[in-house]
Order: structure tokens, then sequence, then C-alpha cells
């Protein structure tokens, strides 16, 4: 059980009602508040959740229909997504509870500053090294409109400057990291047919690839329904057309791939996570065509080449900048 859950049961008389938890984790909450209903934007913890619960699993960027007595947020790792979600939460439980909880080491303690826009804040419990905080509302906000929260910028990409839509949450918002600026740098050569853009975030690398290779078929996939949602803002600013997948990780992706092209995460919330990335180069093989290729850019301290050599027999280094590496490796 998530420690932030456990959290929550302690103070279980008060989640008898119609509840809505708000980026839920994907364990057993569920069957202990049966009145309860899960909001996920992570593809992952939905399909896990949906599994078990079934109808009770609600997925996107939008609070979903639906008459709540009170709500939970499991507070996320960025700043901006915590504040869109809680007043999108806010805006609807208007005279409702609203609660927030979170780990100790994900900031729950400032975060929960957020709640003194609504009312009188106050922490109901620390334990599990979380803290479960409340604000009866009060005061309501004005729903807020997703898109009216976007950043967007300019970034240099072969062919001319991409314009780039960024929304709360979503890798990298507001600018490019290095990393992609470095596999930019490195689009050529790709073999014609069917690319993948794997985590896309924002869709930089995707909107790239398909005005470079405007024959090929390319899919942008990601976990999060914010990073699909802001890979579609920027693939409509740069007047381009892509597949988009909101999936959980290399199993969501179309099979007869001829390349694999990605910045991949490796950070969850407060926690480091290297599976995404590790299921990738392990699965390389199947997805790709014969002679498909995968080229991932990553921080230089992780060791991807060896899995790389284990999956597709070979491992090359094309770039390295700024603490990061560009690797590329074929299918034989």
């Amino acid at each position: 059980m998530d420690p932030r859950s456990e959290v929550l049961l302690r103070q279980a008389d008060l989640f008898a009602g119609p509840l809505l938890l708000a980026g839920a984790p994907a364990d057993g909450l569920l069957a202990q508040l049966p009145q309860a209903q899960a909001w996920s934007w992570n593809a992952a913890d939905h399909g896990a959740l949906a599994g078990r619960f079934g109808g009770r699993c609600h997925f996107g960027t939008e609070v979903p229909a639906g008459s709540f007595s009170a709500a939970v947020l499991f507070l996320p790792k960025a700043k901006d997504l915590a504040s869109y979600l809680l007043d999108a939460l806010a805006a609807r439980l208007g005279g409702a509870t609203l609660y927030l909880v979170g780990e100790k080491r994900g900031g729950i303690e400032g975060s929960a500053r957020l709640l003194q826009g609504y009312g009188a804040p106050r922490k109901l419990d620390s334990a599990r090294h979380c803290q479960l905080w409340r604000v009866d509302v009060a005061t309501p906000p004005a729903a807020p409109v997703l898109q009216a929260l976007a950043q967007r910028f300019s970034v240099a990409a072969p062919g001319g400057a991409l314009q780039v839509v960024s929304l709360p949450g979503v890798f990298s918002h507001g600018r490019l990291d290095r990393g992609t600026a470095l596999l930019l740098e490195h689009l050529e050569g790709l073999p014609g047919g069917h690319l993948l853009d794997f985590g896309c975030g924002a869709g930089v690398v995707g909107a790239a690839l398909k005005r470079r290779y405007p024959d090929s078929r390319v899919s942008l996939l990601d976990v999060d329904a914010f990073a699909i949602a802001a890979s579609a803002l920027t693939l409509e600013a740069n007047g381009l057309a892509a597949e988009l997948i909101c999936g959980d990780g290399i199993d969501a992706a179309p099979s007869g791939l001829e390349a694999i092209i990605s910045n991949p995460p490796f950070h969850t919330g407060v926690h480091t996570h290297y599976a995404a990335t590790e299921t990738l180069l392990r699965k390389s093989r199947q997805c790709l065509q014969k002679g498909g290729e995968i080229r991932l850019v990553a921080n230089s301290f992780l060791r991807y080449p060896p899995l790389l050599e284990e999956a597709l027999g070979n491992c090359q280094t094309l770039a390295e900048r700024e603490g990061f590496r560009l690797y590329r490796a074929a299918k034989a």
C-alpha cells in the first residue's frame, strides 16, 4: 500500500461518502473506500486501477463528471500541475471539502499553502513520512482552462524553428532541456517508414521528425495525458499531423517500427525509476523492423549501453555534450 494511502486510511471515517481520489496510486485504496472513485492522468496507474475497479476509474486532464462530497489530491511532483489540479477540484467542490496528501520530501508542507485561497487549511495527520491537509472550500475559484496555462516557446530544429506548446506537469515545462536539444541535432539519416517518439513530453521531437520526414508515419507515445495534450497542441501550432498514443510504455507502441527516437524519462514523482526505459531497451528488438534503429539521449551516468548491446547486439555513441550522450543501436 502506498504510504499516502495508509495515511488516508488512518482517517477512514472522513472518507465514507462519495469521494474523488485525484492522482490515486495503483494500490488497493479503492477496495477500502467503497464509495470512492479514482481520477488518473497516468496511463499505467489508470490501467492497473481500471483492471481491478472497472467503472470507478476515470482518465484524462479534466475533472471527471459526477457528484462528490469531497476530493483528495495526491500531490504531484510539479507545483504548476498541483496548482491547476487544486483549482480544478476546488471549482467543482464549492462548499465541500478538499484534502491534500503527499510525502514530506515531495514538498507537501509548502504546497499546503496553495489551499489558503479556498479557505482555512489545517493539517489533520502526519505519518509514514507524509502529511494530510484539509480545507473546506468557502471561496471556490473559477474553473481553470488548461490551454490558458500553456507556455509557448520556440526551439531551433532542422528546417527552421519549431513552436512548442507545454502544459503544467509536462517534462521540461516551458523550456527545451539540454538532452532534447542534443537529440534534435542528430535526426539525420533515419530509415524511412514508421517512426516513434517514445516519452514524447510536449512533442518537440515528434514534431521535428514529422517535419523532417513528412512521408513517414510518426507516432508520439507518452504515459501522461498532459503530455499527450501538449503534444497535440505542438503539432497543431506547426501545422503537422501525427498519431498520439497515451499508454503504458513500449507495450503500447505499434509494431513494425523503423526507428525509435527518445529522450526517455527516468523520474516519476519524488522517486527515481528506470523501469520504463529499461523495458524499452530490452523490448526494442521486438518492436523494430529488420534494419530499424533506436536513438536515445540520456544522462551520461546512466548505464544504458549494456542494455542496448544485449538487446540489439551493438551500441555506438553518436554525440556527447553537457553530461548527455546520444546512443544509436540497430537491429541486424
